[in-house]
């Protein structure tokens, strides 16, 4: 391992990507005194304005929060960060309802726009020595001689660099994972939903103001349909209509077959039969009718913007010795239906970091860094998954109702034993593999204590109280 000068093992190393997860990755190091280079293929978004891929709104939560305060970060985002409090529900008779995400307002989530945090990152890590080189993009890898390629599209020029380890923090579709899965077996594998997305917008009021509540993330469930819109600074909204996209291949993810909010089976809208903008708006007109009024330029949006598609990255291997590296996205992208997509590469970044930082032994820290944060990732892809089934199908749900007033009465009757799994996800920073195995146990308790009932106040609570004793140790702190 190369030494510096007073015969100190160099603290060197390059990351593939600037996004969000790159550039926060790059500052926790610079911050310890690592000297740090970031490759990145697109140009530099602060020139040229952000051309991101996905621009779903994010959800920013306590583990991202913690991660930003330790890169010096966190105060900058805020400023552009809108709260949520819980979920608006539009249900389909009109009437709507908010399903509070915990407590209080020390209990919320913030809406973040990709774009404007992905270039407050970017500042904040030039400032900590990060340097930057934009518009280099990996095109392929020499391990044995560690020597990095990349290509500027803008003119074709190839261009290499000496490296000592590889970061990838590159995305879903990352060309370092490819590199790697070329020198070792990785293990990959995708699944994809069999519903894809559609971009839309509600524009600000004619006052300038927010045009429905603004400290919510909307939901309009319909089954095995939906739509959703989050809050932006500027106070407009970026909505998101979820339809099932029928040109997908099958898989082995929770797509269930059963009647959606209508009483279809599989005979409700999909992006193959809603095509155009005019037939958006007829749909708009039927089953989000609240909503149409919201986005006068609906019919243009869904058409000019592309269709994305959602899926969950699996690999069983994310490190090749002490070369290289995967976190984030590259490592295990997710469906986006629990906000933790970004939250969990914030925390990837900060696990990596600490692992580098304890050792100067490289293949260990990677090694340690897999086996700690895989466990805790497959655990959060889990719970993306079974929250897109709660979001379209149950946040109108009676059963559902019932079980969420009981979780809350719990949260303030044991505080020591019952804590709700989002808010074990989203306001604290247990490991996610705790909160799924523990949420489990609690869904179960539900849903025992309520069967048969349709009211708190049919239930006998010292029969609850014994229950949740017996069944729930205490929980730890995190």
């Amino acid at each position: 391992m190369p030494l510096d000068d007073l015969g100190r093992v160099e603290r060197r190393i390059t990351v593939i990507g600037a996004g969000l997860a790159g550039a926060l990755f790059a500052t926790l190091l610079a911050r310890r005194g690592w000297e740090v280079e970031v490759f990145e293929k697109r140009g530099d978004p602060r020139l040229r304005g952000y051309e991101g891929g996905r621009s779903i709104n994010l959800a920013l939560a306590e583990r991202g929060r913690h991660a930003l305060r330790l890169a010096g970060a966190d105060e900058a985002v805020m400023t552009q960060a809108v709260m949520m409090r819980g979920r608006m529900v539009h249900f389909s008779d009109g009437r709507t309802s908010l399903q509070r995400y915990g407590r209080d307002d020390s209990e919320v989530i913030w809406s973040v726009h990709r774009g404007e945090l992905n270039i407050v990152l970017l500042d904040i890590a030039e400032r900590a020595g990060v340097r930057f080189h934009f518009n280099r993009g990996l095109e392929s890898v020499d391990f044995d001689a560690r020597i990095a390629r990349y290509l500027d599209e803008r003119d074709g020029s190839r261009h290499q660099a000496a490296f000592e380890a590889l970061v990838g923090a590159d995305g879903a579709g990352s060309t370092l994972r490819q590199a790697m899965a070329a020198e070792t077996a990785l293990g990959e594998r995708s699944e994809f939903l069999d519903h894809s997305y559609k971009e839309l917008e509600i524009p600000p009021a004619a006052d300038g103001g927010f045009r429905i509540e603004p400290n919510a993330l909307h939901i309009w469930p319909r089954g095995r349909y939906m739509c959703i819109a989050l809050p932006n600074d500027e106070r407009t909204f970026t909505v998101t209509l979820f339809l099932p996209n029928n040109d997908l291949p099958n898989n082995d993810l929770p797509n269930d077959d059963l009647p959606d909010g209508d009483g279809h089976r599989d005979g409700g809208p999909s992006f193959a039969s809603v095509r155009s903008g005019a037939d958006a708006r007829a749909l708009f007109e039927r089953d989000f009718p609240d909503a149409l009024p919201l986005m006068p330029a609906l019919e243009e949006d869904f058409q000019n913007n592309p269709t994305g598609v959602l899926g969950t990255l699996y690999l069983d291997c994310w490190q090749l010795d002490d070369r290289a590296v995967l976190l984030g996205d590259a490592a295990h992208a997710m469906v986006p239906f629990h906000g933790q997509g970004m939250n969990c590469a914030f925390e990837d970044c900060v696990a990596l970091a600490e692992h580098l930082d304890a050792t100067a032994d490289r293949a260990a820290a990677f090694a340690a860094f897999e086996a700690e944060r895989l466990p805790n990732s497959r655990a959060i892809q889990a719970m993306a998954l079974e929250n897109y089934l709660e979001m379209r199908d149950r946040v109108d749900d009676d059963d559902y109702l019932l079980q969420r007033a009981l979780e809350q009465k719990l949260a303030e009757r044991h505080p020591d034993r019952f804590m709700p799994r989002y808010s074990m996800v989203s306001f604290h920073r247990l490991p996610y593999a705790m909160a799924f195995e523990r949420g489990r146990l609690q869904r179960e308790l539900l849903v025992e204590l309520t069967r048969g009932h349709d009211s708190l106040d049919s239930l006998d609570w010292d029969l609850v109280d014994a229950r949740v004793l017996a069944c729930l140790a205490p929980l730890p702190n995190d």
